[in-house]
């Protein structure tokens, strides 16, 4: 009797364990209000700060514009990368023919829907850095000037 209630103890302990892990890894995939302030504060220091060193903050591996899976990223509007806090190494390269997995030219759409309007939502599919995978992303992106400043959450 006492080995059975041990036993049975021990599978709950394991099912509780098992369960307390599939929120943890749902909290991971950042909100699309998290990213729209993340994009409102860059827009908000690039302004204060200027180009050169906004750049520098949002390209931080550990600044306070990296926040899990979240980074920005900055185009001019000739679509050349100005800051990647995915990877700096794209800082100056040109990105007006970039695609998506799926082909679609995400940096000219980027710039074409904010032509005429501040702020769009761009749905792409790319690479989580997080997770490894090529999965479905809404860039949240606003024009500042000559500068498109954006941020994204994947599908959960």
């Amino acid at each position: 009797m006492i080995r059975r209630t041990i036993r049975g103890t021990a599978s709950l302990v394991a099912v509780a364990a098992a369960l307390l892990t599939v929120p943890a890894v749902a909290a991971d995939h950042a909100t699309p209000e998290q990213a729209k302030s993340l994009v409102a504060e860059a827009v908000a220091y690039l302004k204060a700060r200027g180009p050169d060193e906004a750049t520098k903050a949002f390209q931080d591996p550990k600044g306070s514009f990296r926040r899990g899976e979240l980074y920005v990223f900055v185009f001019d509007t000739d679509g050349r990368y100005v800051a990647s806090g995915a990877n700096p190494k794209l800082a100056g390269s040109d990105a007006a023919q970039l695609k998506d997995a799926e082909g679609k030219p995400i940096v000219q759409a980027m710039i074409s829907e904010t032509k005429d309007k501040p702020n769009a939502v761009i749905d792409y599919v790319w690479l989580n850095r997080q997770t490894n995978k090529v999965e479905h992303k809404h860039s949240y992106v606003t024009r500042d000037g000559r500068y498109i400043i954006g941020a994204g959450t994947y599908d959960e």
